[in-house]
């Protein structure tokens, strides 16, 4: 309470109007309403039907507005997630912003020679071990999608290594409802009943329709899932801006909105009061490259308008940062990484993930993650603000030190030190002298060293032996599932 008390002027950026805000929903309601959205999804189309939707023969249904009304109502304001000890990690929802990792990267730059590979599961490990010991690090993500393992079952394996490499929140991806069922399962292990997990979640899934307008079975299968398991949800569509989507900002961020609130309405219908987590990928095709830029001022554009959506819903919002589009880990991908996971600090983003993304979201930099980790520290000092208190004040400090007199020496200096100033540690503040005396040594070569010592020394805590057996059990029975008996459902 006394931190929260202390910094109360926390900055923060607007950039739409409340008439802005209201147009843009009523765009994305008419969307929803007129032009209605493809739902091939049985029960989800049934659940549509039974509350009132108008389904054509071409499986297209439109909503009604007061659907979307009764499932803003309905869906929950903030969504607590937990750790695998089962401890609060991260309260999502109002303009609590937090940071992890993304997933499912093709290629990994190799932390000793940064080279370029094909992603393996051990690169799932070891980025799950550096996460695990970086403290602005609050959640993680595959960030690898495995080629060395069999596309069937590259996600369950992923998540199992993250289960086992890291006690911080989970997000990750699924092919299917029955992997993530498997997922499930496993964390149901770890917690110790259904209703343990659905009280105490540790992990989150990210599913996404397809833009424009199409929500495929699979997607709904795994948000249905969602609902019915408690386990909290992102449904976030990519509309590429120029392709999938409009051009222009406004329109693109409308289609996006209408997607995911599509998807909200029927995750609600099946659970009303289900954790759901609004999202959007704002990808723009940059016209004359062809490739979908991260960082583009129009994605962040975009990105920024969703965020504010989120508050106008009052929703929690799953966000970006720490991405870059270069290919090497150079001034251009701490420029670009850094900026984005200011704007995300500044707007209140909740959940934001993709830190360490290069090369348009094919890559992955385990060196760039521990340089955001302490850009996202000095990020969150900022965003603390400004404290204005008689303590803060210091009147009477400046009474007691006088004409001509210095403050290094008086109490008040020693009692607010450390709360005030913000330390970094792989940053340079030394003087040039100083500086040359140490070898000279850059942020990276810095952020390099820290990477190495914690891929050399750190130790993630186990998961208890008995529930590293059952995992094991959950795994090989979805490799090898048992062969359907004569009568049985096949």
């Amino acid at each position: 309470m006394e931190d929260m008390e202390l910094f109360g002027n926390k900055p923060t950026l607007k950039l739409l109007t409340e008439e802005s805000k209201d147009r843009i929903h009523q765009a994305a309601l008419e969307i929803l309403r007129e032009m209605g959205m493809e739902v091939r999804h049985r029960e989800s189309l049934d659940l549509l039907k039974d509350a009132g939707c108008a389904v054509s023969g071409d499986n297209v249904v439109r909503i009604p507005e007061k659907m979307v009304k009764r499932a803003l109502e309905g869906a929950p304001r903030s969504v607590v997630v937990y750790n695998r000890k089962g401890d609060p990690a991260m309260d999502l929802g109002g303009d609590r912003s937090y940071f992890g990792t993304g997933s499912d990267l093709l290629y990994t730059l190799d932390p000793e020679t940064g080279k370029r590979h094909r992603s393996t599961l051990q690169d799932v490990r070891r980025a799950a071990q550096v996460c695990d010991a970086l403290p602005n690090i609050d959640f993680i993500m595959s960030f690898a999608h495995p080629s060395d393992v069999a596309p069937g079952e590259s996600y369950l394996q992923s998540f199992r290594a993250m289960l086992e490499n890291s006690t911080k929140p989970i997000v990750c991806t699924a092919e299917c409802r029955r992997d993530l069922g498997a997922m499930h399962e496993m964390a149901v292990i770890v917690r110790g009943r259904p209703d343990d997990f659905r009280e105490r979640p540790f992990f989150i899934h990210y599913a996404e329709p397809t833009s424009p307008r199409k929500h495929p079975v699979e997607s709904l299968d795994k948000l249905l899932f969602c609902a019915e398991a408690g386990v909290p949800v992102v449904y976030s569509p990519a509309p590429m801006a120029g392709a999938t989507a409009p051009i222009t900002i406004a329109g693109h961020v409308s289609q996006g909105i209408a997607e995911c609130l599509c998807g909200m309405v029927i995750h609600q219908l099946k659970s009303p009061g289900a954790p759901f987590i609004l999202g959007m990928g704002p990808a723009v095709m940059d016209m004359a490259t062809a490739q979908s830029s991260y960082n583009a001022p129009e994605y962040l554009l975009a990105y920024m308008a969703v965020q504010e959506m989120g508050r106008f819903y009052d929703l929690p919002t799953w966000g970006y940062a720490g991405t870059c589009d270069t290919h090497a880990v150079d001034g251009q991908a701490a420029f670009e990484g850094g900026l984005s996971a200011f704007l995300s600090s500044m707007l209140g983003s909740n959940l934001n993930h993709d830190v360490g993304y290069m090369d348009f979201g094919r890559t992955g930099s385990l060196l760039l993650v521990v340089m955001m980790d302490e850009i996202i520290d000095q990020v969150r000092r900022i965003r603390d603000g400004v404290p204005v208190t008689d303590e803060t004040l210091a009147l009477s400090v400046m009474r007691e030190v006088g004409l001509g007199g210095h403050f290094l020496g008086h109490m008040h200096t020693l009692q607010n030190l450390q709360r005030t100033q913000w330390r970094p540690v792989l940053l340079n503040r030394a003087g040039y002298e100083k500086w040359v005396e140490k070898g000279r040594r850059s942020f990276q070569d810095k952020a390099s060293d820290k990477l190495k010592r914690i891929l050399e020394t750190h130790s993630p805590e186990p998961l208890p032996a008995p529930a590293v057996e059952k995992v094991y059990e959950v795994v090989k029975r979805f490799l090898h599932p048992p062969e359907s008996g004569p009568g049985s459902e096949p």
